[in-house]
Formats: structure tokens, C-alpha cells, sequence
């Protein structure tokens, strides 16, 4: 029996990115993590933001769990549901719907998942800025390599998903 291997390489500059530095996820003087990437003045395909609204936008999560994971979220760095403002919350949740359709023809997928995780004991990677998780889900899609091994292969590039979402979001 040989072991096999599964080459994600590309997955490295991801991980390199973070790895020992939780202060990125610390907001500063230009803002949360977010709104320091709203602010790059790097292109969408660069930053991964597949929609942008008058008040929120949708963005790849760098660190999907599945490919086509998707991040929406207002604008301004915000840290509790009820502290949105009236048009935010309308829109955010309006985006939510969209890119479940997006994920819907971009990924012809089983079911979608939709989850946010508010403070840092409810599971906030970066509590300070909510967002809503939007992913595709598989029936079946988990398997050996994520129950036994810990590990989840992801076969398509950031880049990738974000052209198919992109071509999928539903017009206004």
C-alpha cells in the first residue's frame, strides 16, 4: 500500500499569511481587517470581493471551508446584529439572498449553509466586523480526510471561485 498525497500548494500563501500573527485581526488606526482590505485600493479580483452594494458587500473567506465561501457584511466595522442601521440590515440580509443564488449557479450545490458567529465566545474570528457566512454544502461532502485526518482538499482557487461567482451573482 503507498501513501498518496495531495498537492494543494497554492493553499500555503493563505496560511503563510496569518500563521503567528493574530494581529491582523486586530483592528488599528485604518480600521478592522476588513475595512483595511475595502481600503488597499487593490482590484476586486485581487481582494476577492465579489459584490459591492451602496452600504454592504460579499467577499470570499481567505480561509474557505469549502470552495465559494463567501463572507457578506456592512461597510462599517460593526460587532453586534442590533447595532446595525436600518438600511444596512435590509441590505445585508437582501446580499445574503444573492449570494445563496450565486452559490446556487456557480456551484449546483446540495444545500447552502448560512451561519454568523457574534463575539469572540460565539466563535468570531474577527469579532469586531460581523459577517454572515454563506457556503456551499454537498450531500456527502464530508469524508475521511476531514473526520479522520483533519484536513479538507480544496480543489479550486480563490481566483477560480471568484470568477464563478461573479458570473453567477444575480443582476440588480
Amino acid at each position: 500500500m503507498s501513501l498518496e498525497h495531495l498537492w494543494a500548494g497554492w493553499r500555503s500563501q493563505y496560511v503563510e499569511t496569518l500563521a503567528g500573527d493574530e494581529t491582523m485581526l486586530v483592528p488599528d488606526d485604518n480600521g478592522s481587517l476588513f475595512e483595511r482590505i475595502l481600503a488597499s485600493g487593490e482590484p476586486d479580483d485581487r481582494t476577492f470581493v465579489v459584490h459591492r452594494g451602496a452600504r454592504c458587500f460579499a467577499i470570499l473567506n481567505a480561509f474557505p471551508y469549502t470552495n465559494g465561501h463567501l463572507l457578506v457584511m456592512p461597510y462599517r466595522a460593526v460587532a453586534e446584529l442590533e447595532a446595525l442601521e436600518p438600511g444596512e440590515h435590509g441590505e445585508l440580509w437582501s446580499l445574503v439572498r444573492d449570494a445563496v443564488v450565486a452559490i446556487k449557479g456557480a456551484y449546483s450545490c446540495d444545500g447552502v449553509n448560512l451561519g454568523m458567529n457574534l463575539g469572540k465566545a460565539g466563535g468570531a474570528g474577527v469579532p469586531d466586523h460581523l459577517h454572515v457566512h454563506v457556503l456551499p454544502r454537498w450531500s456527502g461532502d464530508t469524508n475521511f480526510m476531514t473526520a479522520v485526518a483533519e484536513t479538507r482538499v480544496m480543489p479550486e482557487t480563490l481566483a477560480a471561485s471568484w470568477k464563478k461567482l461573479q458570473a453567477s451573482w444575480p443582476p440588480p
